[in-house]
């Protein structure tokens, strides 16, 4: 086992050679899609893995089809002296049945073929295809003499091509395909490669570069490949955590320095250039493959260069840490496995570009992001979220890309600016040579909001850069250096801009670039999961029960997680904690109860704390993007290991005894010999010298902040602190507490009230905006800070709610049927319930005792009187009974949600509830005035025991109560609710009650019900559904049977069982035909009933019948109608009150609002419906009274007319009235008026069908000529004011329109 551990840190696990196998020959590649229109040059042939040293390891079992087809993905390649064959290098990794990867890295160069069958078989696969040619394209007669007088001119004629196959000259591309034997020589891809544990790729590609020319030139080398291979294998080790190595390079003998980071405080090594990553896509487009990746989309990366696509794919899912890619994982897709692309699951996977990359392209699915890398072109899945603050985070960005120098072709990075971007972002072609490509189809598509340009030039060509580089030019020609000072470089770096870095200081600033990178992504994740932790569902059973039940099982509070984030975050977060990297994540924080802790989930956790240490421990969340601060400090340790080396690899010495060079003059790289590159016994730690260690003791990362927030964290108090300090040090943490609860509520209050406050002084205009929701839950932090404080012991993770059941459990001890669970209760809070169950049954016996028997006797007689007919009548009358306002009831409300899953989710939603409610001061105060309960929880300098503080803590709790919220109903809307309705009909015998079947249909800004039956002969009833949002309109109708189905409904109330919120629709109208309109449904839209109107005074308001309002028509002459003049009054304040809705902060809107300002009480309905009635001629005297609704249908007849002249706004009233006729039967005239007007409002009619409405012989007959149809200076003042809502889109809700033109 310790051989194995030994073993397992060996810098190098084997070194391969893989290429052309003489003895089997050539052997076709049937899986890279050869055949014969392919030319055997650019064919692919099978390449097999020639020699690999050693043999095996345990630890990493060798894998040769593996690294055959990733050290030679696009298979073994023939070329001749025409082609390029330059070595190239590329690196890749393995990935096992477990999930454990191995990397390697491949030096790919031409080794001549010397052998004659093959290339005598070269010969004849070449004659056989152009045979195939032949036989398969017949060539023109003028291009046959065309290319017969060619060959007579003798210029290229050679015997192994046919005539029409002499295109040298005119096409030398087309020439180079060919090999003639004559005159080419052939040559064969090989490739020699290291297989490593860790992706040291830098120091592997100097190594193999090294050894490839000690191959070549062996002259210019001391020792044998065997030596230097021998070295690397058996006497480098990896280096420690924290520490760096260092060991010579083959052929130049050059240092080559490896470094490790600690497992504790840095992120994990990462030896590729992520500068590559900006350079090839930009910050915009690898900000959204970023984006794409953490969605686990499918994920296709396409380039010509191999290392392009590992240099772009490690460097994203390296940025993903602390999460981890769990799915298909193959930066560099090899020829034959390119049939896993039709995996129906999450991958990000490389294809070399070529003809396959045309096949899936076009037949890529919505969910694929396609990344063409050399073209620049990343195309997006369609509706992928934005990532959290992503402006601000690419401004972030680009500063850093700045400071070192790395050009991303950010040419208008300039003008980005903070702010929010879209929820949604569409698809991101990236400029390639000034080529706009076209976007792919999207459903909701909005330009990039990042402002951020791609181009391909600098900034540096704008002229304000020019002018500055000509001042910078002057003063450095006085000796003054100001690089520093132009460039504001963070690592002051004062080097000139055309200095070149030599390999080694380019590898250095590659890894410092690395590391500001990698650190601005995780400081975005540690910002955003800052209190993730507080959201994990902790464990009841054993490590292996739980492994079991695993995947059926929730380990974290999702609702209440995203109750805590800001709107504009939802998309994307309420996608990615359903991924699977955040799952695993999950899963690690949980088995660290088990087990020791996994290295990424360290490090992250470990940022949270210094986060928490710079902010206070419940760190307040709000919108502003917090940069990232820890850069300098994890620089600075990465500096030091490459300055002080802590181990040194003594150089290679000879092991072979006799060297045979004669043999490596061929220009090729030979097999080695194995008998020497066996893994001697011992030798690994007697070739290792080390070098004075760096002694001093690595210092720990730290956030450079503001020092005073440590008094945020509850104070800790050592043993040689004196009393009168400790006072003084807790009384200042006390303070602390009392003046953010002060500044925190008033906040609440000024954002509440918007611009308002600002203007009367109450705030600033950087307060206002702040979203309500991240206020919120800063108050839910503060109060689990309060609650925290002088605990005597912590029961859970949530210290309220531990409070609040404690406070339950002894409630419930009055009920003496309940027995006291012994095993719940801590010993203090168990002798608090016997004394309160002791005094309680004391208090009942005491009035038991003193009750008159003679009391109670006629207690028992009175109700045992049966009811008088009067008083059972006004018994069976429906009264809404008030909810009871207590502390356990809303608790059980909140104990009763399934989506909650957590303590500190059960605390943010009662907090929620009682805020919304207005009784969180209320409960709290009553929570607190149970002393001996308090005693028992917390300590004497407890915040909660100071009573003075207390006192005022609640008194700004209380101010909250000045400003509605409705931070729980808006936020879960998975919740299950029930609503209770009461329906209060005519007292009138004959229209309180109906033979028909009734039913209602409720809607709100959360969703809408379908039909819910009311009970047969009941006018009260619950039922349960998904959370509707704050109720905005209802639907009551009947199917108009029985022998007496007409009814007469004055009001229905419908209220929130759990909220508390009554809602009041206002009816006033019968159901049933042959009645008023005729209508057996009507829309009814609901005012929210204050909370200080009691239960009897809103019964006694609904038995008073309303007075007539939209849509209606009155029914009494004695009825008094307004003026035109009061009609105008009211018609402008109705079309202001829409205004100034569509005025409003984006976060301040809900249809609701808009429905109520349409439909309600003085609503544009009702004011339009006044000024359509005066002068209207409704009474006939013989036959039914006329409806407004008679008017647009008899005008639509008369417009008929019109409609072949082609006037668009005859067309679409036309239209209109036939779909609101058509639309049901049910509905009645004044209903049908109603949605016409809401309709005409959304399409922009009403100030344009004014005028052909005048013009009509039906106005002419139906109005008085002072009418506002006829009446010109009413029809213009009409047309003017209604013509100012024409700039809204007026969005209606879908129980108003009944889905018509939806």
């Amino acid at each position: 086992m310790n051989a194995h551990n030994q073993g397992s840190q060996r810098f190098a696990d084997y070194f391969v050679i893989c290429g052309l196998n003489l003895d089997s020959g050539l052997e076709p590649d049937n899986f890279s899609g050869d055949n014969l229109q392919t030319t055997p040059l650019d064919r692919s042939y099978k390449a097999q893995v020639l020699a690999h040293y050693p043999d095996n390891v345990p630890w990493n079992p060798f894998d040769e089809n593996a690294v055959c087809m990733l050290c030679l993905p696009h298979g073994l390649q023939f070329r001749t002296q025409k082609h390029c064959i330059e070595p190239r290098f590329h690196s890749f990794i393995i990935t096992r049945e477990d999930g454990s990867h191995s990397y390697g890295c491949s030096y790919i160069f031409y080794e001549e073929v010397r052998n004659r069958k093959i290339c005598s078989a070269m010969q004849t696969l070449q004659a056989m295809h152009l045979t195939e040619l032949s036989s398969s394209h017949r060539i023109p007669q003028s291009r046959s003499r065309r290319q017969g007088r060619l060959a007579a001119d003798g210029s290229h004629n050679t015997r192994s091509l046919p005539r029409h196959f002499k295109l040298s000259m005119h096409h030398p591309a087309a020439a180079q395909s060919y090999y003639e034997a004559a005159k080419d020589t052939l040559y064969a891809s090989k490739s020699i490669a290291i297989i490593s544990q860790l992706p040291y790729v830098r120091a592997t590609k100097l190594f193999l570069e090294g050894l490839y020319r000690c191959a070549v030139e062996p002259n210019a080398c001391s020792v044998s490949l065997e030596s230097h291979v021998h070295n690397l294998l058996f006497e480098t080790p990896l280096p420690q955590p924290g520490r760096s190595l260092r060991f010579s390079c083959p052929y130049s003998g050059d240092p080559i320095i490896v470094q490790r980071p600690s497992s504790i405080e840095e992120l994990p090594l990462f030896d590729l250039p992520i500068r590559q990553l900006f350079e090839l896509l930009g910050v915009e487009g690898a900000v959204q493959l970023f984006t794409c990746v953490l969605l686990e989309n499918q994920v296709l990366l396409c380039s010509s260069d191999y290392q392009r696509l590992m240099v772009v794919a490690e460097s994203v899912t390296c940025l993903l840490f602390p999460f981890t890619w769990q799915h298909v994982y193959v930066p560099i897709l090899p020829a034959s496995l390119q049939h896993f692309l039709d995996a129906p699951v999450p991958f990000v996977m490389g294809l070399h570009s070529g003809e396959a990359q045309q096949r899936i392209v076009s037949e890529q699915q919505g969910n694929l992001c396609f990344v063409d890398i050399d073209q620049r072109k990343v195309q997006l899945p369609e509706e992928l979220p934005s990532f959290p603050q992503r402006q601000e985070f690419i401004v972030e960005l680009v500063e850093v890309l700045k400071q070192f120098r790395v050009s991303a072709g950010t040419s208008d990075l300039a003008n980005v600016s903070g702010g929010q971007g879209d929820i949604m972002t569409s698809s991101c072609i990236l400029p390639s040579q000034s080529q706009i490509q076209p976007r792919r189809k999207h459903s909701w598509s909005h330009d990039s909001d990042s402002g951020v340009s791609d181009g391909s030039h600098s900034s540096s060509g704008s002229p304000q850069s020019d002018a500055l580089q000509r001042i910078v030019a002057i003063v450095r020609s006085k000796g003054v250096g100001v690089d520093d000072i132009v460039d504001g470089n963070l690592n002051n770096d004062c080097r000139d801009p055309d200095y070149e870095l030599n390999e080694h200081q380019q590898y250095v600033e590659d890894l410092r670039f690395n590391n500001a990178v990698r650190e601005i992504f995780l400081n975005r994740f540690v910002n955003i999961f800052s209190a993730y932790e507080h959201f994990v569902i902790p464990p009841n059973q054993d490590k292996e029960q739980w492994l079991s039940d695993r995947d059926s099982m929730q380990n974290f509070d999702k609702a209440t997680f995203l109750v805590d984030q800001p709107e504009q975050h939802l998309p994307f977060l309420s996608r990615f904690i359903e991924s699977q990297m955040f799952a695993t994540l999950i899963d690690n924080k949980i088995m660290t109860t088990w087990s020791e802790v996994d290295t990424n989930l360290r490090v992250f956790d470990r940022r949270i704390r210094l986060l928490r240490k710079r902010f206070g421990e419940g760190f307040v969340r709000t919108p502003d993007y917090e940069h990232c601060t820890t850069i300098q400090d994890s620089q600075l340790l990465l500096e030091k290991r490459l300055a002080n080396v802590d181990v040194v690899v003594s150089p290679p010495q000879e092991i072979v005894t006799s060297r045979v060079t004669p043999s490596r003059n061929t220009g090729g790289f030979p097999l080695l010999d194995a008998s020497v590159l066996k893994e001697p016994p011992h030798r690994l730690r007697k070739r290792i010298t080390n070098t004075p260690r760096w002694h001093q003791k690595e210092r720990q990362l730290s956030i450079d902040g503001d020092q005073s927030m440590d008094s945020m964290r509850p104070p800790r108090f050592g043993t040689d602190l004196s009393p009168a300090l400790i006072a003084q040090t807790n009384w200042t943490f006390v303070e602390k507490l009392l003046k953010d609860c002060k500044s925190k509520t008033k906040r609440m209050l000024v954002e509440k009230m918007g611009t308002e406050a600002v203007e009367l002084g109450h705030g600033e205009v950087s307060l206002v905006g702040v979203e309500e929701n991240t206020l919120i839950a800063s108050l839910c932090d503060l109060l689990e800070r309060i609650w925290s404080h002088g605990l005597q012991n912590k029961q859970g993770k949530s210290a309220l709610w531990s409070h609040l059941t404690n406070y339950q459990e002894l409630e419930e001890c009055n009920d003496t049927s309940k027995p006291i669970d012994p095993n719940f209760l801590t010993p203090a809070l168990a002798w608090c319930a016997l004394r309160k169950r002791i005094d309680y049954l004391s208090s009942m016996a005491l009035e038991t005792d003193l009750t008159p028997p003679q009391t109670r006797s006629r207690d028992r007689h009175k109700t045992s009187e049966p009811a008088s007919p009067s008083e059972r009548k006004i018994l069976e009358q429906p009264m809404l009974k008030p909810l009871p306002i207590s502390l356990t009831f809303d608790m059980r409300n909140v104990q009763a949600m399934s989506d909650v899953k957590t303590h500190i989710g059960y605390a943010r939603a009662w907090v929620r509830l009682s805020l919304e409610k207005k009784l969180l001061s209320r409960h709290l105060r009553t929570l607190l005035s149970d002393t001996a309960l308090l005693r028992s929880l917390y300590k004497r300098y407890a915040f909660l025991r100071c009573e003075d503080e207390k006192e005022q803590f609640l008194c700004h709790l209380l101010t909250l109560n000045a400003v509605d919220y409705f931070c729980f109903t808006n936020t879960y809307t998975n919740t299950k609710m029930p609503y209770r309705v009461v329906i209060f009909p005519s007292r009138k015998a004959s229209a309180s009650t109906t033979t028909a079947n009734v039913w209602v249909a409720v809607s709100g800004t959360l969703g809408e019900t379908s039909h819910v039956p009311v009970p047969r002969g009941s006018l009260e009833f619950v039922f349960h559904h998904k959370n509707l949002g704050l109720l905005t309109t209802l639907r009551i109708g009947h199917d108009n049977s029985g022998p007496s189905p007409r009814w007469m409904i004055e009001h229905v109330v419908v209220r929130n069982e759990i909220a508390g919120h009554t809602y009041k629709f206002p009816c006033g109208r019968w159901l049933g035909r042959g009645i008023d309109d005729g209508s057996t449904e009507r829309l009814l839209v609901g005012e929210l009933v204050p909370r200080h109107v009691g239960s009897e005074q809103l019964a006694e308001t609904c038995w008073t019948p309303p007075r007539c309002r939209s849509p209606s028509v009155p029914r009494r002459p004695s009825e008094t109608r307004p003026s035109p003049e009061d009609i105008q009054q009211m018609l402008g304040d109705a079309v202001n009150s829409i205004v100034k809705y569509y005025y409003r902060r984006r976060y301040e809107k809900d249809r609701g609002r808009l429905t109520l300002l349409l439909c309600g009480e003085m609503g544009l309905v009702y004011c339009l419906e006044q000024a359509f009635l005066v002068g209207f001629r409704s009474v006939r005297l013989f036959g039914r009274n006329l409806y407004l609704w008679d008017y647009f249908v008899r005008a639509r007849e008369n417009l008929q007319e019109q409609v072949h002249l082609g006037d668009e706004t005859v067309l679409c009233y036309c239209n209109l009235v036939d779909q609101v006729d058509n639309s049901s039967q049910s509905l009645g005239k004044d209903g049908k008026f109603q949605l016409f007007i809401c309709l005409c409002a959304r399409e922009h009619l009403l100030s344009r069908m004014l005028q052909p409405l005048s013009l009509t012989r039906t106005t002419l007959d139906m109005y008085e000529e002072q009418s506002f149809l006829r009446n010109p200076q009413y029809r213009t003042f009409l047309t003017q004011i209604l013509h100012s809502l024409d700039e809204f889109d007026i969005v209606l809700e879908n129980s108003i329109t009944k889905d018509i033109g939806q």
